[in-house]
């Protein structure tokens, strides 16, 4: 089926079998591979996108269902040059270790603040709760969310 959306601000069409997830297109089709794929049930955050706004499960999506849809991959939150906000803030509290599970943190919380740039402790740790990292225990990458915050709360346009 040909299938037709945006990733990372590049309007994009590909052919794809109608069962083919979105993480599977992106990753193999798109080269995208920053967007990481483990548990293929939804559980675990690593294939986290976003899409129209709205963080999703690449692995639970598929490539069929993105039509006329703006994807955000990890690879269109950074800067032309640089890191943004969220990034240097993880780069900063070493909120990474493996790296594994970052693309899908980074994505997921760069969801969450665009929403909701006040967004408390409380409610960061929630909505990570779906992202399963195993090696930081969460703390780094809660201190990161925090720190970032600033820059979505002044509007910055590619936090």
């Amino acid at each position: 089926m040909a299938t037709q959306f945006e990733v990372n601000g590049r309007k994009v069409s590909v052919n794809v079998q109608p069962r083919m997830t979105l993480a599977d297109c992106l990753r193999h089709e798109l080269k995208l591979t920053g967007t990481h794929v483990a548990c293929e049930h939804g559980v675990c955050g690593a294939c986290t996108v976003i899409m129209d706004g709205e963080a999703v499960r690449s692995c639970l999506t598929l490539a069929v269902q993105a039509e006329n849809s703006k994807i955000v991959t990890v690879e269109g939150l950074s800067p032309a040059e640089g890191l943004s906000p969220l990034q240097q803030a993880f780069k900063h509290h070493h909120a990474l270790q493996c790296g594994f599970c970052t693309p899908g943190m980074l994505t997921t919380l760069h969801a969450l603040l665009s929403q909701e740039p006040n967004a408390t402790e409380e409610r960061i740790r929630d909505v990570i709760s779906g992202n399963i990292c195993r090696c930081t225990g969460y703390v780094t990458i809660v201190e990161a969310a925090l720190d970032a915050r600033s820059a979505y709360q002044a509007g910055s346009e590619k936090a």
